[in-house]
């Protein structure tokens, strides 16, 4: 007998629509997940993540919403299949996974951060370098 085993998470994170957009793709990509649909005009996206040992494939739906210019609220929905035989080896997993994607998505956003502020203390140096012209 199989069914399926759900999990539900709900994040606001402090950057743009459009950054987190495009840190999930990276966090994707780095988890070596698949992309199965993406729909960029709503912000949705269906992944299918790698099987594990005696586990089949998590299906995540993510959406994506704007708060304001720099937040966003994110909601990530997995499901796995689950039988009999493999409900004990998998139990857990579906939450471990939107945890490690979570995480795979924070590091992506920390690397943005890092970005901003470092163009932002070059373009104070060069502030001051013109002040003390």
């Amino acid at each position: 007998m199989a069914y399926l085993r759900d999990e539900k998470e709900k994040l606001e994170i402090d950057f743009s629509l459009g950054k987190v957009w495009a840190a999930i793709s990276k966090a994707v990509k780095e988890l070596e997940w698949t992309i199965q649909e993406q729909n960029n005009s709503d912000y949705k996206l269906k992944i299918k993540t790698k099987p594990g040992f005696l586990a089949y494939s998590s299906i995540f739906h993510i959406e994506v919403n704007s708060v304001d210019e720099n937040k966003t609220h994110m909601t990530v929905y997995a499901e796995t299949p689950v039988t009999t035989i493999t409900a004990m080896a998998d139990f857990g997993r579906t939450r471990d996974r939107i945890d490690r994607f979570i995480e795979a998505l924070a590091k992506q956003m920390n690397k943005e951060k890092n970005k901003q502020l470092t163009a932002q203390k070059n373009t104070d140096n060069k502030d001051k370098e013109h002040s003390h012209q």
